[in-house]
């Protein structure tokens, strides 16, 4: 099972620089999608259908234009579940769960701290979302939580730690926290099988950023423990350029 995350950055805005062509190519089983930043009424849904993903869900902020999730999958999935149940969390759509014959799939948004309020928010989400996710997994055990993190776990992950140690995304308090998350019983697909520097998932639009590799890596597929042995591969799809970030893969064997 090929499962792919990618945050969009807005999937007109992606479509329009060719995402439909390289989802076509890339041909994941189930992708999780971030950052959608619209409404399924504004979407042709033909056009995923045609791609090869007639299953797909959308779940979409309050606010337009902002935030939101989705899932395409090629097969049906058992059931869907939309948000976490808390409610400041669900007005931003930043949580869509597909359970398969399995493994459960979840596409998550975590918010970014880019000011002293977004980042107390930040913070709150975080806290919430482990409790959540403690409970969850006694129902669900093979969980696959993929999407934009929001946080760089550890020097290896960003092109300068030094510098950024004091910015939202890298600071003590969220990198302790995403470590807490993987010691909860997480395993970070990626660095499961890589241990390479220079493997970023975001960068800036600014000064030149993606072309001389000054990125962070933001996005993860973290996968519980139960799953250890049926993970194959992890990869990091930095060719694809439709976004501000680039995809990221995980692949079980189910």
């Amino acid at each position: 099972m090929k499962i792919a995350s990618y945050n969009v950055n807005g999937i007109r805005a992606a479509i329009n620089k060719g995402f439909l062509d390289w989802l076509q190519q890339a041909s994941p089983d189930v992708i999780c999608l971030q950052e959608i930043k619209a409404n399924k009424e504004q979407l042709d849904l033909n056009l995923f259908a045609e791609a090869g993903y007639p299953y797909n869900y959308w779940y979409s902020a309050q606010k337009k234009g902002y935030s939101g999730v989705a899932i395409l999958s090629k097969k049906e999935p058992n059931h869907v579940e939309y948000g976490t149940g808390i409610d400041y969390m669900d007005h931003e759509g930043r949580n869509l769960r597909a359970d398969f014959d399995g493994v459960s799939v979840m596409s998550l948004y975590l918010p970014s701290g880019t000011n002293v309020d977004r980042l107390e928010h930040k913070l709150q989400y975080m806290a919430d979302f482990q409790t959540y996710i403690n409970e969850l997994k006694k129902e669900h055990p093979n969980l696959v939580i993929l999407g934009d993190y929001n946080i760089c776990h550890q020097a290896i992950d960003i092109h300068d730690p030094v510098r950024n140690k004091n910015v939202s995304g890298f600071l003590p308090v969220e990198r302790e926290w995403i470590g807490n998350f993987i010691e909860s019983g997480f395993i970070d697909s990626f660095r499961h099988f890589n241990q390479e520097p220079h493997q970023y998932s975001w960068w800036s639009y600014r000064a030149n950023a993606r072309a001389n590799n000054k990125g962070w890596r933001l996005d993860y597929g973290m996968v519980a423990q139960p799953l250890e042995e049926k993970l194959k591969r992890a990869i990091i799809l930095s060719e694809a350029k439709h976004s501000d970030h680039c995809p990221v893969v995980v692949e079980l064997e189910i």
